[in-house]
C-alpha cells in the first residue's frame, strides 16, 4: 500500500522543501493548507506551488475556529495582564489537531509540518526534541503536543539547516511574528478588537505612586519606555484586579522561582527526578542556563532557579528540556 501524509502547507520554502522530502522517501503527499484568516493571497500561493509540483492540494478554512480558540484568548488574556503566546496555544489546538482531523477522515496515518523539530520515542513515549538548527529550532513552539499527535508525525526538516534551503530559493523573505497582527503593533489589533484600556496607577514598590498608565494591555513586563514610565525604572509586574502597574529596577525582573499551571507533561517521573533540566520561557532571547530544580505544586510544578530567571510573565509558556529533548511545559502564573 502507498504511504500517504497529510502536510501542513503554507507554499512558503519550508513547506516546498517538506513535501519534495516526504516524496522523496515515497510517501503520497496531500498538501493541506490551513485558512485562519481568510488571506486570498495564502491560498492562492499555496495552491499554484502545490500544482507546480503536481502535489493534490486541499483548503481547511479555520477562520471561526482560530477566532474562538487564538484570537479571543490572546485579546482576553492582555485585558487580564497577561503574556500570551499564542503560536505555542495555535500549534496543538488548531494546526496539527486539524492535521489530525483531515487524516482521520482520509485513513491516512501521517502527519507532519514544515517546523524545524524532530521526534524522539524514549521510555516508550513521545518527545518533541530539538532540531539540529539551533537558530531555527522551533522546538519550543510544539510542547502542547500529545503523545496520539507526536506518534504519528514526521519530522522532515528536523535535521535541517534553515540556510541551506534559503540557498534553494530565489525568495528569502518569510512571516515572523504574530500572522493575525499583520505588522501591526499589538495593542493596535486589541484596541480594534474592543478590548477596553482604562487608565490607571503606576506604583513603585513602595506603593508609591509614580505615574499613570493608558492601559495595562499596553505593556509588558520589562518594558521601560511608555506613558507615564519614569526614567530609570521598568515594568516589573501587572496587576489587572485593580488596573495597576508595579515599576522598579532591573535586578528587580530576576525571578527564582516560577509557577506552572495548565501543564503537559510526557512523563512527570522523569521531569522531577532529573537533574539535567533546563527551562526556556521565551523562544528567542534570554534564557536560564543552569538547571533547574522541579516540585510538584498544586496543580502544577513549582521551579526553582539557581540562575534567575529575566522577566517572567504571567501567561507565558514555560518549556521544560533535559538535553534536546522536551519534557513538557506549562504557563507561568506567578514567580517569585
Amino acid at each position: 500500500m502507498e504511504k500517504s501524509v497529510v502536510l501542513g502547507y503554507s507554499g512558503g520554502m519550508d513547506s516546498r522543501t517538506a513535501a519534495e522530502r516526504l516524496r522523496s522517501e515515497g510517501y503520497r503527499v496531500l498538501a493541506l493548507t490551513i485558512d485562519c484568516m481568510g488571506s486570498k493571497e495564502l491560498c492562492l500561493t499555496a495552491k499554484h506551488y502545490a500544482e507546480a509540483s503536481d502535489i493534490e492540494w486541499v483548503l481547511y478554512d479555520a477562520r471561526e475556529e482560530f477566532e474562538a480558540k487564538i484570537i479571543d484568548n490572546f485579546c482576553q488574556s492582555y485585558s487580564c495582564g497577561l503574556t500570551p503566546a499564542p503560536c505555542t496555544r495555535c500549534n496543538p489546538l488548531i494546526k496539527w489537531a486539524i492535521l489530525e482531523r483531515v487524516a482521520d477522515s482520509l485513513g491516512i496515518e501521517h502527519i507532519a509540518t514544515g517546523h524545524y523539530f524532530n521526534v524522539a520515542k524514549q521510555d516508550n513515549r513521545y518527545y518533541v526534541s530539538k532540531g539540529i538548527d539551533p537558530i531555527k529550532d522551533q522546538s519550543y513552539y510544539l510542547w502542547g503536543l500529545k503523545q496520539r499527535t507526536l506518534q504519528r508525525a514526521l519530522t522532515p526538516m528536523g535535521n535541517t539547516l534553515k540556510s541551506d534551503i534559503r540557498n534553494n530559493f530565489s525568495e528569502r523573505s518569510e512571516s515572523m511574528g504574530i500572522c493575525f497582527l499583520q505588522g501591526r503593533h499589538y495593542s493596535d489589533f486589541l484596541l480594534s478588537r474592543g478590548v477596553e484600556m482604562p487608565e490607571g496607577d503606576i506604583v513603585d514598590l513602595s506603593g508609591n505612586i509614580v505615574g499613570k498608565h493608558n492601559g495595562i494591555a499596553r505593556y509588558t513586563i520589562g518594558q521601560r519606555r511608555g506613558v507615564g514610565i519614569p526614567e530609570g525604572v521598568r515594568v516589573i509586574d501587572i496587576q489587572a484586579n485593580d488596573n495597576t502597574l508595579i515599576v522598579g529596577k532591573m535586578e528587580d525582573l530576576y525571578k527564582d522561582r516560577l509557577y506552572v499551571e495548565e501543564c503537559n507533561i510526557v512523563n512527570p517521573e522523569r521531569l522531577l527526578s532529573s537533574e539535567r533540566v533546563t527551562i526556556k520561557i521565551r523562544g528567542i532571547g534570554r534564557n536560564p542556563e543552569l538547571p533547574v530544580h522541579v516540585e510538584s505544586y498544586g496543580n502544577g510544578y513549582l521551579i526553582t532557579c539557581q540562575d534567575k530567571a529575566w522577566a517572567p510573565a504571567k501567561g507565558q509558556p514555560l518549556v521544560f528540556y533535559e538535553d534536546n529533548l522536551v519534557l513538557g511545559g506549562g504557563i507561568v502564573v506567578r514567580y517569585e
